[in-house]
């Protein structure tokens, strides 16, 4: 029987493929149809040889017609080699009906696949498992699941039981609409028909996943496994990944347990996702315990770089369990020691940078930022949209809260460079009416001058005063309510304490002088180089300690009392404010003392008599030893593993780069050799031996090896000798068996700095930080306002006012210019008082330009310039025209 079929089969086949030739070569209708006719008798006479295939005389008319209207198609070669191939296969009757079913789905519509189908029952066929598949697949694809269920029922009400595909089909279907419940009834159904449900299990979780029904794909997920079903690698990665990101710490616990029993351990992978749940809610605790199984688990299960960050995150961002800035501190350290595989990216700056600042830590978290300014929109990433406390506005306010304005015009200077506008939260205003352009200018917390006075009453109803919505700065008498300071707000507990930028400067040389002095302690004479002695280090230190103390401790100037002062001096300080001059002694102090009621009311400064600087005379020698004096090893490890293993490092004998130290010492090489000659007179060369040597020694000893400075107490060592036999050997001998035993290791000698690569800190303290002056000051706050405008922030006519008071302080006619011209392009107008101070000024310093600068300046803006303010510049003006005309 089969080898009829099948040379019937391929005589078939031969003609419609002489046929399609024919079309292809572009012959004529008349020359193909002879051919297809050829075709349709071989197939008859299949029919007619073979009784047990009578059927396919009523199926192969429509099947003719079919290849015909293929052949008629632009690409139906390869559609009816498809169906040619199918009629070869050993079941002829299931595998062409179901195939043409199937394909009806996606080649031709759902509708063809139900004719075909109706066809088929019509001429007394009776579709099996395959045909009922094929007319499932065409629901499916077509995304009708009621339907594919429909032709399911269908199939059991034939007494067919379906196949496995059939089943994992319809399951895909209802998948894709979230319908969780028929899908479980699919499963119920197989396993009924004692079919495996594993495939279809997997498949419709998949699905569930992809078309976003985490939920249900989760519930159905956990009940398969509980049901004995096995899940793939890939499904639980990634059913765990996203339980993650919705926080669903149970879930994923209950997935990874069934992970470990089916025989896969947890990776790093799953232990993150853990962290990063236990991170955003906040259970520190938790993380910390994860983290220790992760630290001292396989290879496989090693802490990365997210798991850092997340626990990172857990620490800063913890609501509970009081300060966690030590678990921080900690958890850095054991990040930097596994340096090695572990670096750290930009996430870690961040989360750093933040919980750094929200403790407070400015020092850690200056140099975490100089890490992220390295990065390309690292700002950006910083900002966040404002989200998490906002950690750039709390840093920029961190930083101006401790007077670092250089830092300030850094963080600014880099936010440009990102395209990052100021954030609102940065330019928070104080009680006083100042934001971070002048709350670093001493007076602090002092409402600036502004030329007029203040409608106190009005400016207490626009606060909300009357409606109960204004800010609270202070108790109230009741003491029902506390002090609010909105600084606060981001904080892990509170603002740090406002400090000026002069006192941080003053800080800043004083702890410098602190570190050169135990420097000195350290390496003695070998830290200042080639012709010191033991006097020069004693005199070193004690200007080094008159220098920090006189940085640390504040030199305030106040008004001599007037009780005491002298009649010149009455005289002298009201002239300077205006004043009459004349009369008693009586008289005078009475004016002096209401003047400075009036100054204290106004808050405006005390008048001060011109400081008197006292040039301290300062030895030359002493400016030697200091000029070579600095910190410029202190961070540069390599320098420091030479100085352990006792090998010459590059400044050993060498200057710190000044040319006259360099000179001083050719000039005692010369000395030494007219000396060793005989040539020269006596007196030069004692001179010469006084300035070179300051005594009699010649040379200085080489700088002792670090490890020989921790093992040299000789009393310890003979204590230890009598007790045991451990250090029978000399010194160089226990120090090469303490390496040969790695207990001290060159190796595990670095810093932060060389672990993640911040090149950039070897070069931070080699100079002595700038000192404090008013011109800087001003400098200063000039650029912080241009910068501040050119990002989007908005200054205060109060930060204005501050600003032009520190220049009139300095005093510098320029700035006062600079600052008047950018006050009104603000829109901000200061009182008549302000501007008659300052164009009397500029007259009395023989700036008569930057007097008329501002005049010109002001009837530009539109303000009105009183005539007492021009006085002061056209008289000077007409007395020169009449002069020249004369």
């Amino acid at each position: 029987m089969a080898g009829p079929l099948v040379s019937g089969l391929a005589t078939t086949i031969i003609f419609l493929y002489l046929a399609y030739t024919q079309r292809q070569t572009k012959k004529s209708r008349t020359t193909r149809e002879p051919l297809l006719t050829n075709a349709w008798n071989c197939v008859r006479e299949i029919g007619e040889s073979l009784p047990l295939l009578a059927w396919v005389q009523g199926w192969v008319g429509p099947f003719m017609e079919m290849a015909q209207l293929l052949l008629e198609a632009q690409d139906g070669m390869e559609e009816m080699k498809m169906i040619c191939f199918s009629m070869q296969q050993v079941q002829f009757r299931e595998g062409m009906l179901s195939t043409e079913i199937a394909q009806s789905g996606s080649l031709l519509s759902l509708r063809g696949a139900e004719a075909t189908f109706a066809d088929m029952v019509a001429v007394g066929l009776n579709p099996g498992p395959r045909s009922f598949h094929g007319l499932v697949v065409s629901y499916s694809r077509s995304g009708d699941a009621e339907g594919a269920l429909h032709a399911l029922k269908r199939e059991l009400n034939s007494g067919h039981i379906p196949l496995q595909e059939t089943f994992t089909s319809v399951a895909s279907s209802f998948a894709l609409v979230g319908n969780q419940q028929k899908g479980e009834q699919l499963l119920a159904a197989m396993e009924h028909f004692n079919l495996s449900g594993q495939v279809t299990w997997l498949s419709f979780v998949d699905d569930l996943l992809q078309s976003g029904y985490l939920k249900e794909a989760t519930e159905t997920f956990l009940k398969g496994a509980d049901g004995g079903y096995r899940g793939t690698d890939q499904l639980f990665d990634a059913l765990v990944e996203k339980n993650a990101e919705i926080n669903h710490h149970a879930n994923c616990i209950r997935m990874l347990r069934f992970m470990e029993y089916m025989g896969r351990n947890c990776r790093t992978f799953h232990y993150n996702c853990l962290l990063r749940i236990e991170a955003n809610l906040g259970e520190a605790d938790i993380a910390l315990e994860r983290f220790e199984d992760m630290r001292y688990g396989d290879a496989n299960k090693k802490p990365d770089t997210e798991s850092f960050n997340w626990l990172f995150q857990s620490q800063v961002r913890c609501q509970v369990g009081g300060d966690r800035i030590q678990q921080l501190v900690d958890l850095v350290g054991i990040m930097v020691e596994d340096y090695k595989r572990v670096q750290p990216n930009t996430n870690t700056y961040l989360i750093l940078i933040e919980g750094f600042t929200k403790y407070n830590i400015v020092d850690e978290a200056l140099r975490h930022f100089r890490a992220l300014s390295k990065i390309p929109n690292g700002m950006q990433l910083l900002h966040n949209n404002g989200e998490n406390g906002d950690p750039l506005s709390l840093y920029l306010r961190l930083i101006c809260l401790h007077g670092k304005i250089d830092d300030l015009l850094e963080a600014l200077e880099v936010m440009e460079r990102d395209n990052q506008p100021i954030p609102k939260r940065a330019m928070i205003v104080d009680r006083k009416g100042r934001t971070l352009v002048s709350s670093w200018i001493e007076p602090l917390q002092q409402e600036a001058d502004l030329g007029y006075e203040i409608d106190y009453i009005a400016k207490y109803i626009a606060e909300g005063g009357l409606t109960g919505t204004r800010l609270r700065w202070s108790p109230s008498l009741s003491g029902n309510y506390f002090p609010v300071n909105p600084d606060s707000e981001g904080f892990r507990y509170a603002a740090p304490v406002e400090i000026s930028f002069k006192k941080d400067c003053a800080e800043a040389r004083a702890t410098y002088a602190c570190e050169l002095m135990k420097k000195l302690q350290r390496d003695g004479v070998s830290a200042l180089g080639r012709g010191a002695t033991e006097e020069d280090v004693m005199m070193i230190m004690e200007k080094l300690r008159k220098d920090m103390l006189a940085e640390s401790v504040p030199q305030v100037r106040k008004p001599k009392a007037a009780s005491k002062m002298l009649v010149s001096e009455l005289k002298e300080e009201l002239e300077a404010q205006g004043l009459p001059s004349d009369g008693t002694r009586p008289v005078l102090y009475q004016r002096v003392q209401k003047s400075r009621r009036i100054n204290r009311a106004r808050n405006r400064p005390l008048w001060l008599p011109p400081e008197v600087v006292v040039t301290e005379q300062i030895d030359d020698r002493v400016e030697k030893f200091m000029a070579r004096l600095n910190l410029k090893n202190e961070h540069n490890t390599e320098y420091w593993r030479k100085r352990f293993l006792g090998e010459s490092t590059e400044d050993d004998g060498e200057d710190s780069g000044n040319g006259e130290i360099a000179e001083t010492g050719s000039d005692g090489e010369g000395a030494e050799g007219k000396r060793d000659d005989g040539d020269g007179e006596d007196e030069v060369e004692e001179e010469t031996a006084e300035v070179e040597d300051g005594g009699e020694e010649e040379e200085v000893e080489p700088q002792v090896m670090l490890a020989t400075q921790l093992m040299e107490n000789q009393e310890t060592l003979e204590t230890q000798r009598r007790d045991d036999n451990l250090f029978e050997f000399n010194l160089e001998e226990n120090l090469r068996d303490l390496k040969r035993f790695k207990k001290f290791s060159v190796d595990d000698m670095y810093t932060i700095a060389d672990a993640w690569g911040w090149t950039w800190e070897k070069d931070l303290d080699i100079h002595w930080p700038e000192k404090w002056s008013k011109e800087r000051e001003v400098t200063l706050g000039m650029k912080l306002m241009k910068k501040v405008i050119d990002l989007g922030g908005v200054p205060t006519i109060g930060d204005c006012a501050m600003l032009l008071r520190a220049a009139i302080r300095t005093p510098w006619p320029e700035a006062m210019v600079n600052i008047l011209q950018q006050t009104h392009k603000l829109g901000y107008v200061f009182g008549s008082p302000i501007y008659d101070e300052v164009v009397a000024l500029c007259m009395n310093l023989d700036e008569r330009e930057a007097a008329i600068a501002i005049v010109t300046d002001m009837e530009d803006t539109g303000i009105n310039v009183p005539d007492e303010i021009l006085d002061k510049i056209l008289p000077e003006e007409s007395f020169s025209e009449d002069a020249a005309g004369s």
